[in-house]
């Protein structure tokens, strides 16, 4: 829903992170909704710094000064296709931490039924917080999207996808 959304926008100050690895916010085939375009615009405008780390195409151009300039969008493309979508919303340093299977294409938020569930306790809020900020750290392997609508890569010496394995192996041993 547009509308929740754009209440959870309206009371961040610092940062929201959408993280959605599979085409979400979509051209062509895949459009993202424009209230939605215009609730991440519109949050942009008020100075809400977003975040958002995307699998595929995206409708939305960020960093477009006066329009979306406190907006960044990411792709980390790896071994796996995964589908996990997390919202993040910094809450005034309470964090709050949403999961679902939805994306945010337009026929998910206007045709179906879908659903969010807000992450119970602080431990799971904190390991995704830390799994955003690996996300989003400038010497993650990534690609950027850039306010002219292309991508390019940012050839960081880590790799996201080699850390969470490898945080996964030490878990087992």
């Amino acid at each position: 829903d547009p509308d929740a959304l754009k209440s959870l926008l309206h009371r961040e100050g610092r940062r929201i992170c959408g993280i959605v690895v599979q085409p979400v916010l979509g051209s062509g085939a895949l459009p993202l909704s424009d209230a939605l375009l215009a609730v991440l615009e519109s949050a942009s405008q008020a100075g809400v710094p977003v975040q958002m780390l995307v699998r595929g195409i995206c409708a939305l151009r960020p960093g477009v000064p006066g329009l979306s300039e406190t907006i960044e969008v990411r792709s980390v493309l790896g071994r796996f296709l995964e589908h996990s979508r997390v919202f993040w919303f910094e809450n005034g340093g309470s964090p709050s931490t949403w999961i679902g299977s939805a994306d945010l294409m337009h026929r998910n938020l206007d045709r179906r039924v879908e659903v969010l569930v807000r992450l119970p306790g602080s431990g799971l809020v904190t390991e995704v917080g830390e799994l955003l900020d690996l996300a989003f750290d400038p010497q993650t392997s990534a690609w950027e999207l850039s306010s002219d609508g292309r991508w390019f890569q940012c050839r960081g010496a880590r790799h996201l996808h080699e850390v969470l394995i490898q945080r996964q192996r030490s878990r087992r041993s």
